[in-house]
C-alpha cells in the first residue's frame, strides 16, 4: 500500500512539473501559427471572389478581429475547459476529430515499434557478440540506410515493389479494404475490434492494410534502436559479472540474455519512449502516403489550409503524450533493474 502511494505521489509530482512545459508549447504553437503567412479567412470564404465584407465576417468568427494577446487569453481559458476550438475544415470540434483518428495513428505507431524492436534487438546483439565481422558491419550497413533513407522514398518503393510489381499488397488506401465492414467502435483499434466481435477475416484484411506502413515507419527507427542495442550490449558483455558467469560454465544463453541483455535494458527503454514520441509526430508523410486516416494527415491538412485550432490541438496531444510516455519510462525502470527507485 506505502508502495503505491510513492508511485502515485511520484505520478502527480512528475504531471505538476510538466505543466509550465505544456502552458509553454501552447504559447510558442499559437504565436508561431499566427505569425505564418497566410490568412484563414480568405482560404475558408464561400467563393474565390469572395469580397472584404464576407472575408472579414469570417474573420469576426473565428476571433481574429481581436489582438494577438486577447486571442491568446480566450484560447488558454478555453483550453482549461476543455475546448479545442472548431476546425474550419470538417466542422466538428478538434477534440472530436483527435479523439476518432488518434487510435488510426495509435495502431500504425504501435505495430510500427513492435516490428522495429523485434528487429533491432537481436540484430544489435548478435553485432555486439561479433564486433567487427561481417555481422556487425551488416548492420551498421542497414542502420545507415534507415537513416539517410527519407520515410516517404521508403513507402514509395514498398508501394511500388509489392502492391505494383508483385501484386501481392492491398491498395494504399488507407485502414480498411475496399469490399470490407468497419467493426463496431468500440476502441477504435481496428485489430482489436475485428478481434473482440471475431470477425478474423475482416481483421486479416486490416493486418495486410497495416503491414506497408508499419514497415516505413520500423525501417525510420530501426537504425538508432539497433545502434543503441548494440552500444548498451558492449558495454554490458564486458563487465566483470558476465565474465564471471561465463567462467562459471553457465549456458551461453542466459549469460546473453538473462544478465547481458537484462543489463543493457535501461538505455534501451529510453530510447523507445523517444522514439516512441518521435514516429507520433513524425508519421505525417507516411499516413499521407498510405492514405491513413491518423492525427498526422490531420493536423497536415490543418496546417496547409491555415486552419489554426486542429494544428495547435494536434501539438498539445503530443506534449501530453510524451509526458505520459516519459512517466511509463520512469516505472518500466524498476521493472527492469530492481536497483532503479522511482525516488
Amino acid at each position: 500500500m506505502r508502495g503505491i502511494v510513492r508511485v502515485s505521489s511520484r505520478i502527480a509530482h512528475r504531471l505538476l512539473a510538466s505543466l509550465p512545459a505544456l502552458v509553454g508549447v501552447l504559447v510558442f504553437t499559437f504565436l508561431l501559427m499566427r505569425v505564418l503567412p497566410g490568412d484563414p479567412a480568405v482560404f475558408f470564404a464561400s467563393s474565390p471572389t469572395a469580397g472584404p465584407e464576407e472575408i472579414q465576417q469570417i474573420r469576426v468568427s473565428m476571433g481574429l478581429d481581436r489582438s494577438i494577446p486577447e486571442q491568446l487569453v480566450l484560447y488558454l481559458r478555453d483550453v482549461l475547459t476543455g475546448n479545442l476550438g472548431r476546425s474550419m475544415s470538417t466542422g466538428q470540434p478538434v477534440a472530436t476529430d483527435l479523439a476518432q483518428r488518434l487510435p488510426a495513428s495509435l495502431e500504425l505507431t504501435l505495430a510500427a515499434l513492435v516490428l522495429a524492436l523485434a528487429c533491432a534487438i537481436p540484430l544489435g546483439v548478435m553485432a555486439a557478440l561479433r564486433p567487427g565481422s561481417a555481422v556487425d558491419h551488416g548492420v551498421r550497413l542497414l542502420c545507415s540506410i534507415g537513416v539517410c533513407a527519407p520515410t516517404f522514398v521508403c513507402g514509395l518503393v514498398l508501394i511500388y515493389v509489392f502492391y505494383v510489381v508483385l501484386g501481392i499488397a492491398p491498395d494504399p488506401t488507407g485502414r480498411i479494404g475496399a469490399f470490407d465492414a468497419p467493426p463496431p467502435d468500440i476502441t477504435g483499434l481496428l485489430l482489436v475490434d475485428y478481434a473482440l466481435v471475431g470477425d478474423f477475416e475482416s481483421w486479416l484484411s486490416a493486418v495486410s492494410q497495416l503491414i506497408l506502413p508499419a514497415v516505413t515507419m520500423a525501417l525510420f527507427v530501426l537504425a538508432p534502436l539497433a545502434r543503441m542495442t548494440r552500444a548498451s550490449m558492449l558495454i554490458a558483455l564486458g563487465s566483470d559479472f558476465i565474465r564471471t558467469a561465463r567462467s562459471v560454465g553457465l549456458p551461453p544463453f542466459k549469460v546473453i540474455v538473462g544478465y547481458g541483455l537484462r543489463n543493457a535494458l535501461l538505455p534501451i527503454i529510453t530510447i523507445t519512449g523517444v522514439v516512441f514520441s518521435t514516429m507520433l509526430g513524425a508519421n505525417v508523410l507516411v499516413e499521407k502516403v498510405f492514405a491513413w486516416p491518423g492525427v498526422g494527415s490531420y493536423a497536415l491538412d490543418a496546417l496547409v489550409s491555415s486552419d489554426y485550432a486542429p494544428v495547435q490541438g494536434f501539438v498539445l496531444l503530443m506534449a501530453m503524450i510524451f509526458v505520459v510516455v516519459n512517466l511509463t519510462i520512469d516505472t518500466l525502470y524498476g521493472f527492469a533493474d530492481p536497483r532503479v527507485s522511482l525516488r
